[in-house]
């Protein structure tokens, strides 16, 4: 494994770490990363010395979502029914994983960054990160609607229905969705320390008692609930609205950017600024 590769495999004693390393992009998720990180957790699922998993970014954000430049303005409904289904699948690995999984989030975790910080079983954020949610403002459905199962209805409508796609940390702590907020200096010490915590209990009965946790979830309508949810962000993401096709295609050929101010400009109002800019 090169230090250039846009998914990094490391194990130091009972703690695995898989990073994010696109930093340029701000870890921004490509079609091709998404069996690098299947790869890399079958790797530390399957090592019997590896008792906890930590997900994280290189550089100065974790990761600004799946990377809207390789967004098909046109795509047919079977290539969007198999991209989401590889998305969907990736970002739930983390939930299900027979070991504790652990998310260290500095700068932003937008999109289907943030769902993957979400799925992890605990979230430490850094004090200047950005949480958030923008694909509603590029056409575009939530992969894994995770978000009202860590917070209330009112507070993951208001980040969904009403844009605010740009939540701090410590809003993201008082929501529920994170589990502590510490100085980023400290942040991949108390990872690790955490991790460590994990790896000194019992190795069945963690994985038994996460087991129950699941399932208490499933039995509340998770499964069934997050199936539909993409089901839905399917039909959002093969629409053929004029509004939805004109942004996509201006999205596709000139940027984030010229499509903010295109669908600004109808409205007379400001681009709402985006993380990739």
């Amino acid at each position: 494994m090169s230090q250039n590769d846009p998914v990094l495999y490391a194990s130091q004693g009972p703690v695995a770490e898989i990073t994010l390393n696109r930093p340029g992009k701000l870890n921004a998720i490509t079609a091709d990363m998404v069996p690098l990180l299947h790869d890399a957790m079958d790797q530390a699922e399957a090592d019997p010395k590896v008792r906890a998993i930590v997900l994280r970014g290189a550089g100065r954000s974790f990761s600004a979502g799946f990377d809207l430049g390789e967004l098909d303005a046109s795509p047919s409904r079977e290539e969007m029914c198999k991209v989401l289904a590889e998305d969907f699948a990736v970002i739930m690995r983390f939930w299900n994983a027979p070991k504790p999984t652990l998310s260290l989030v500095q700068g932003y975790a937008l999109g289907g960054g943030f769902e993957l910080a979400m799925a992890c079983d605990v979230t430490l954020a850094a004090d200047t990160a950005i949480f958030g949610e923008p694909e509603p403002k590029f056409g575009s459905g939530i992969v894994a609607l995770l978000l009202p199962w860590l917070t209330g209805p009112k507070q993951a409508k208001e980040m969904l229905l009403f844009g605010n796609d740009r939540v701090p940390a410590h809003r993201a702590y008082e929501m529920g969705l994170i589990n502590r907020v510490l100085p980023e200096a400290e942040l991949g010490q108390a990872g690790q320390d955490m991790a460590m915590q994990a790896a000194l209990l019992d190795a069945t009965a963690l994985r038994l008692t996460k087991t129950a946790i699941n399932q208490t979830y499933r039995h509340m309508g998770f499964d069934p609930a997050m199936a539909q949810a993409l089901d839905l962000d399917l039909e959002i993401e093969t629409s053929q609205s004029a509004e939805s096709q004109a942004f996509k295609t201006i999205l596709a050929r000139d940027g984030v950017k010229a499509a903010l101010a295109w669908r600004a400009a109808k409205f007379a109002a400001a681009p709402v600024a985006d993380a990739n800019s």
